[in-house]
């Protein structure tokens, strides 16, 4: 049986491919290690069922799981951005199907979002980029806008449809004179949330600058000031209460990204 799926993996992929697909097998059952039964019951002799036969891993050395692991990061994010493209579109719904109320989501409690003075906040732009001149809200409402009613998409296994408003981010770095074929654009935020993107996405025509949700300028709970709205993207890669934008070739990573999720988190 092992020989035989061997053969039927090196018929469709390369033996890097492979070896990088047996990885991201185990890599989704490590994330189930936290808690101590599961641990224990892995330990114990089931360790990763197929997949441990196949390659004869056993997890129950973590470190040196993780350091074989990390590598399927990369592969991950190869595939998905070969995937992705500015043509291929998330689906936008009509506005009887909005969530009403819309949920929620950070890695803190509702309460506990960031109170940002609206009047006095500037967003402040960073590396390859030619205008580096501060953005007050007032500025930032004056632009052309555009609304989209789409899907947010949480890592959690739920799902939510909002109306978000605002401007198209790649006329927003077109304006700033953003090196476009720079690599990534990272934020920074007012909640201490971080994360970064690749430039594609960056330009996707559905990737918004959000100032809005469903018609009012964006909540508190939502990411006031500004929130960046990308529906080909899962939700922890939609950082709200943006105050840095950079534009850079250094990888910077993310929040949930350096814990262990996926970079580039396509839905």
């Amino acid at each position: 049986m092992k020989n035989i799926l061997k053969k039927s993996i090196s018929q469709i992929f390369s033996p890097s491919d492979s070896e990088a697909i047996l990885q991201e097998a185990k890599k989704q059952i490590i994330r189930e290690l936290d808690a101590p039964s599961r641990r224990l019951f892995l330990q114990r002799g089931l360790t990763l069922g197929g997949v441990a036969m196949l390659t004869g891993c056993d997890i129950s050395d973590n470190a040196s799981v993780e350091t074989a692991l990390s590598k399927i990061s990369g592969f991950n994010d190869r595939v998905q951005g070969w995937l992705f493209g500015s043509t291929r579109l998330a689906p936008v719904y009509a506005e009887s199907m909005i969530t009403r109320p819309f949920p929620f989501n950070a890695f803190y409690a509702e309460d506990d979002a960031p109170e940002v003075d609206g009047n006095a906040y500037r967003l402040k732009i960073a590396g390859l980029a030619l205008d580096k001149r501060e953005w007050s809200l007032p500025t930032l409402y004056k632009m052309a806008q555009v609304s989209q009613v789409t899907r947010h998409i949480c890592v959690e296994g739920w799902s939510a449809i909002g109306k978000w408003g605002g401007v198209p981010f790649g006329d927003f770095l077109r304006l700033i004179g953003a090196d476009l074929t720079a690599e990534y654009v990272s934020f920074k935020c007012a909640d201490q949330y971080y994360t970064s993107i690749d430039m594609a996405t960056a330009l996707h025509p559905q990737t918004l600058l959000a100032l809005t949700y469903d018609g009012q300028i964006l909540p508190r709970k939502y990411g006031f000031p500004m929130k960046l709205r990308m529906p080909t993207k899962l939700g922890y890669k939609n950082p709200k209460h943006i105050e840095v934008i950079e534009i850079t070739n250094k990888f910077t990573g993310g929040y949930w990204e350096d814990q262990g999720y996926n970079w580039f988190g396509g839905s």
